[in-house]
């Protein structure tokens, strides 16, 4: 399954990049986030690893997940390495007015497969289209300020 949700952002792309690659900042901005770790002794960029978890319904999801893509202020990436195959990106592209897009790309599938595992993955895509579009607002809403307060 795959979900795409996209914003844009009354702010630099420096500093959209700065919030989303902040491991610190996940806890605050994503929706249904139980858990993100530091995993070794990598805080971010290429080879990363973090211990996440999502709600998903009455479950947590997730796993280990390594950071495989890394452009400074354009793209990052990840994907599983244990528990719930994943893949995700930000993609950053600022307008000439300064202001940024922010795309988030997510994808996942539930092993075995199957039609147990079709009916999963489209009720999962339900709550975490929900969670991911709040998740791009809550983004907004804390870089915006952070603009507005270096602007003074």
């Amino acid at each position: 399954m795959r979900i795409e949700q996209k914003i844009t952002i009354d702010a630099p792309r420096k500093l959209v990049w700065e919030y989303v690659t902040e491991p610190a900042n996940y806890p605050v901005f994503m929706e249904g986030l139980t858990r993100w770790e530091v995993q070794g002794e990598r805080h971010k960029g290429l080879a990363a690893r973090y211990r996440m978890l999502i709600r998903v319904g009455a479950a947590e999801v997730g796993g280990l997940i390594e950071i495989v893509e890394w452009q400074p202020e354009r793209d990052m990436a990840w994907s599983s390495i244990t528990g719930v195959d994943q893949r995700g990106r930000w993609r950053l592209r600022e307008f000439s007015d300064g202001r940024t897009r922010v795309t988030f790309r997510f994808a996942y599938g539930v092993a075995g497969g199957g039609i147990a595992g079709l009916i999963a993955e489209r009720v999962a895509s339900i709550s975490l289209r929900r969670r991911f579009r709040q998740s791009l607002a809550n983004i907004k809403r804390a870089v915006e300020e952070q603009a507005a307060v270096a602007r003074r």
